[in-house]
């Protein structure tokens, strides 16, 4: 067998569960979340239960050492003593009877030694290898012997029973010692059994801990993987397949529904295209052979007319165009929904401005709106098209919304990493209730439009579409002196940002003296 390359990442504990999990989830799945919840539950309190039963083993254990050693105890310090009663009362009697003589003494004595002869038996099984014992048992063979002496030898041999009290009580402090020893071994066992279920405890503790993890995570996962196709629903930068949900069957009935609420937006939103689409062209071609007719008239194919006949064509033309705009940003905004690619190029953007202007020239003329536009060049690199478009609203938002004979300047200012285009106009503020949904599309806010048509709502998304497709932002912001003032800013490419720069200028503002 190989041996594995010392360079391989270790793979944890964690790792393993976590990759047997998902394996053993695509062969079984839970049926209901109550029911992965119910085995979440039984699984995580299962080590908890094993510890609960090992830690009653073990002090159920503790417990009948203690038990059983407090008798042992208990019994053995009582034959001890009473092996030290006995000695003193063998050593009476045989007095006794050395100084009266009496023979039911002697039958005392013998009673006393039997009975310390069965205690000290019992005792050698304690303590089998003291010397104290081995040596009581031979003396008291030889004490065995006094009641068939003759008296004199009897009494020299009382000479004896002192040391075998000394013994007797030797042998007593033995027992005292081997019991303090076995409380000791116990205590040691406690102590052991403790560390044991510490230990244990940490073991089970964690691995209920990874299961709660685990479990966890099993639930989680199909609720972020739903939350995240709820997110790419609403976004609309849903996935081209979606992983299918994997866990209880609430979660998949409901990723289930998820499918079918997208394939039904995607359906709706189709339509919405569609009928812009068709209601856009279905609405120039009319319009575009109503303005033809009002040109010919105006250029007299069909007779002179009159002035108020012309004022009246003048009137036809005008809201025909202001028709036609309204048009034009419907399939602005139909286009921007669906083309988000961008075309940047290094262009003036002075120049950009000023053919915006020349397009509202005759607007602008007949509103008598003073316009200041900056000087150039200033170039940067941007979307044409949508720069356009993000002006000529602005523009079209000025001259709709403005004062009659009031100002208009377009500004600019440009650093080292955004470009400012501001456009602001003197009339009537915004209100405050409006400039939170200002650039939602179909928005209007309280503001009276200043013309016989009312507009579509769509022109300032359309523009803070186009700003946010160039990663730049279009803002409302204070200005001094005029009312209304947009700040369009556009941030430098990161290709140009990497290249090298022929000026050092940190940033070049525009001045806005030039007259349109």
């Amino acid at each position: 067998m190989m041996a594995t390359p010392a360079t391989a990442p270790p793979i944890t504990l964690l790792q393993r569960m976590l990759d047997m999990t998902t394996r053993v989830s695509r062969r079984w799945r839970p049926r209901s979340l109550l029911q992965l919840v119910l085995l979440a539950f039984l699984v995580v309190m299962l080590p908890l239960g094993v510890l609960m039963f090992q830690a009653g083993q073990a002090l159920t254990e503790l417990t009948r050492l203690a038990d059983v050693s407090a008798r042992q105890a208990v019994e053995e310090t009582r034959r001890a003593r009473t092996l030290g009663a006995l000695a003193l009362e063998m050593e009476r009697s045989a007095r006794q009877y050395a100084v009266v003589e009496q023979e039911s003494l002697l039958e005392i004595y013998s009673e006393r030694l039997e009975e310390y002869r069965q205690l000290l038996a019992l005792q050698r099984l304690l303590l089998p290898d003291d010397p104290d014992v081995a040596a009581l048992e031979r003396q008291l063979d030889e004490l065995a012997e006094l009641p068939e002496l003759p008296m004199e030898e009897f009494q020299a041999r009382l000479a004896d029973f002192p040391s075998f009290a000394q013994r007797t009580e030797a042998m007593r402090r033995s027992t005292n010692e081997h019991i303090d020893a076995r409380i000791e071994s116990i205590r040691e066992r406690a102590r052991a059994v403790q560390t044991r279920l510490w230990l244990q405890t940490a073991a089970l503790v964690s691995a209920s801990l990874v299961l709660m993890l685990l479990f966890s995570w099993l639930i989680i996962r199909p609720v972020r993987q739903l939350e995240r196709r709820i997110l790419g629903i609403g976004s609309g930068t849903r996935a081209e397949a979606p992983r299918p949900v994997q866990g209880p069957a609430e979660l998949v009935q409901l990723d289930q529904r998820l499918d079918w609420l997208s394939s039904r937006l995607d359906e709706l939103e189709a339509q919405k295209q569609q009928f812009l689409r068709h209601m856009s062209h279905e609405l120039k071609t009319p319009l575009a052979s109503v303005r033809e007719g009002s040109a010919l008239l105006a250029d007299g194919v069909a007779g002179e007319l009159t002035p108020r006949q012309l004022e009246i064509l003048e009137l036809i033309d005008t809201s025909g165009r202001e028709l036609q705009r309204l048009i034009e940003q419907l399939l602005d905004y139909n286009l921007l929904q669906h083309n988000r690619q961008v075309s940047i190029e290094r262009l003036d953007v002075t120049t950009l401005a000023r053919e915006v202007l020349a397009k509202h020239r005759l607007a602008l003329s007949n509103k008598g709106m003073r316009v200041t536009c900056f000087d150039g060049p200033v170039e940067w690199e941007l979307d044409r098209t949508a720069t356009v478009r993000i002006l000529d609203n602005l523009v079209s938002n000025a001259i709709a919304y403005g004062a009659d004979g009031g100002e208009l300047e377009i500004r600019a200012r440009q650093h080292q990493q955004h470009l400012e285009l501001e456009v602001a106009n003197s009339g009537e503020p915004i209100a405050e209730t409006d400039r939170s949904r200002l650039f939602e599309a179909f928005y209007q806010g309280h503001a009276r439009r200043k013309g016989p048509l009312k507009g579509s709502g769509i022109g300032l998304s359309v523009a803070a579409d186009c700003a946010h497709l160039q990663e730049g932002e279009l803002a409302l912001v204070e200005d001094r002196r005029l009312a209304v003032c947009f700040r369009l800013s556009l941030p430098r490419p990161a290709q140009a940002l990497a290249a090298p720069r022929d000026d050092t200028t940190p940033a070049l503002e525009a001045s806005p003296h030039a007259r349109n």
